[in-house]
């Protein structure tokens, strides 16, 4: 809706979008009928389009906010470098706080490859190993996105409070997620002895990195991500977290599930391609 809306009228705009959600709901629900395990639904479609009715109204209730002249966009102006690369790491940044959405992996981790390449979970280890494990994780992840956050932000913005309110979202999201995942008991299942360092390091080590040179500050980021997806990848299973997931019951959310492994998975490989793609620029371009 928020696409064609400075094209065509509020109206006319909602109902493009209700339309585009009702013919992507049909051509889907067709699809399944070729499916010997699903079954298509003409109640899925009602919800669907219901689901895009509410999505269109929703931004055009907000489309002042959102688009030229409003808030947000005088906040994105101020706080942001205009141009493509900007809007490609508020992605990022978006990205990476909907993974945190998934319960199951260490805080601030990504890239974790182990369900596509292997079939067993690694060796057991005393928990005093996995405890430095993850604060490294932690601490190396936390400082390559402050890093990443600051990559498209103006030189006079106030960097560190918006990398600070940053991680104060992304533990908000991540408790959230234990909060409608888990029982009651289990929502800090998150603030193990690891992330409490990690964090604690992390903190440390992206303020000391946002004093550095720009290019500076974009190799660290890339090395730390390196890092850091290596360590996800050869971390023992987490002892913390064992007896807590065995009482997610997924159900419905089995999908959503999938869905936040995949970005989680794929996010720093992302991030990665974004900053060879910032270094990119800046050899075509040596006064950015």
């Amino acid at each position: 809706m928020l696409a064609v809306n400075w094209r065509h009228s509020r109206g006319a705009a909602l109902a493009l979008a209700t339309v585009a959600g009702a013919v992507l709901s049909l051509l889907l629900e067709s699809a399944q009928s070729f499916l010997p395990a699903r079954i298509a639904s003409n109640v899925d479609v009602l919800a669907n389009v219901a689901g895009a009715a509410a999505g269109g109204l929703l931004a055009a209730v907000f489309a002042r906010w959102l688009l030229g002249g409003g808030p947000l966009h005088r906040l994105r102006a101020q706080a942001l470098t205009p141009g493509a690369a900007a809007d490609l790491d508020l992605a990022l940044l978006g990205l990476w706080l909907f993974a945190q959405l998934n319960p199951a992996t260490l805080l601030f981790g990504s890239g974790d490859l182990r369900d596509l390449l292997a079939s067993t979970a690694g060796e057991s280890h005393k928990a005093e190993l996995f405890v430095s494990i993850e604060a490294a994780i932690t601490a190396m992840n936390l400082a390559a996105v402050a890093v990443l956050a600051s990559a498209g932000a103006r030189p006079e913005a106030p960097l560190r409070r918006l990398v600070v309110l940053l991680v104060v979202l992304a533990l908000v999201v991540k408790t959230f997620a234990f909060a409608i995942l888990m029982r009651a008991e289990h929502v800090f299942a998150w603030l193990t002895p690891g992330a409490q360092m990690g964090l604690a390091a992390g903190i440390v080590l992206a303020m000391a990195a946002l004093w550095l040179p720009r290019p500076t500050r974009l190799a660290l980021a890339a090395v730390l991500l390196m890092a850091a997806t290596v360590l996800v990848n050869l971390a023992p299973p987490n002892p913390y977290f064992a007896a807590t997931l065995k009482v997610w019951e997924q159900g419905h959310f089995l999908n959503f599930n999938g869905l936040t492994r995949l970005v989680s998975a794929a996010w720093p490989f992302a991030a990665l391609a974004y900053l060879v793609y910032l270094a990119s620029s800046r050899l075509r371009d040596p006064l950015r």
